[in-house]
């Protein structure tokens, strides 16, 4: 019976974690102009959209948008002439493209945006790591790294285009993702192989995300200069583990969103 209900917990939180950590975020604004700030449009998944920081907007719905969130805290330090706030959790590259560019404008001056997470199978390589072998937990990561390797990079080249297009005169800033975990340090849960796997894999996709980002003209916002001593098993992380609600287990806390992603933000715009 004992058995029985441990295999039914773990399922629940593989199909848990899953749903709910397929979101992304991304953000977007203007640069200042003449003593004022000019629009901002902050695009992206959840980690823009600050899953896993509460203070939830109850107009957002399931895209949980936070008032504690680095692009509403820069808005409102800023205080741009306009700011549209689209970033959703559960955003892939094609979400963006779809449903969140409406509020770009040839007028917009900053963009922010982090994306490419959910693309390349966040929530399941997570979700396998955390409850299969390290033998099952480094096939998947192989497997979402060969897909950042050879499938993301035009993926992103297609919204940073569409970016330029319709906000030609924008700065644009893109926001790469932290590494998990602090390694060689005592933690309950992963193997220190886990760890490691997943750590590689976050720099591969922050470095493809870069590359493309440089390639479109774009500033790159790296939150590991920010992050490191907070990573998980740090002691101080700024990083959620599995935790309930379960959809803000390996997100950014208000911490990891006000002292990792805002200080990186707020110098690149």
């Amino acid at each position: 019976m004992k058995s029985h209900r441990i295999t039914g917990a773990a399922s629940a939180v593989a199909l848990a974690l899953t749903l709910a950590l397929g979101g992304a975020g991304a953000a977007q604004a203007a640069p200042r102009a003449a003593g004022a700030a000019p629009s901002y449009v902050a695009l992206g998944d959840s980690y823009s959209s600050g899953v896993g920081a509460g203070s939830y907007q109850s107009s957002s719905g399931d895209c949980k948008r936070s008032d504690k969130a680095y692009p509403a805290l820069w808005s409102a330090a800023h205080r741009p002439a306009s700011f549209a706030f689209t970033a959703c959790s559960g955003a892939r590259t094609g979400d963006v493209l779809t449903k969140q560019l409406t509020s770009l404008t040839p007028t917009t001056g900053l963009v922010s945006i982090s994306i490419g997470g959910n693309d390349a199978g966040f929530a399941d390589a997570m979700s396998t790591c955390v409850l299969n072998s390290d033998s099952v937990c480094l096939d998947r990561i192989a497997t979402a790294s060969a897909f950042i390797r050879d499938e993301l990079p035009a993926k992103l080249d297609t919204v940073y285009s569409a970016i330029s297009t319709r906000s030609p005169k924008a700065r644009v800033v893109v926001l790469g993702y932290p590494r998990f975990y602090k390694l060689d340090a005592v933690c309950v849960g992963l193997s220190e192989a886990k760890r490691k796997a997943i750590n590689n894999a976050a720099d591969l996709l922050d470095s493809v995300i870069a590359k493309r980002a440089a390639d479109h003209g774009f500033a790159f916002g790296d939150v590991n200069t920010t992050f490191a001593g907070h990573e998980l098993c740090s002691g101080s992380p700024w990083l959620r583990s599995v935790t309930l609600p379960v959809d803000e287990s390996y997100h950014p806390t208000a911490a990891g969103q006000s002292g990792g992603y805002l200080p990186v933000f707020s110098s690149a715009a």
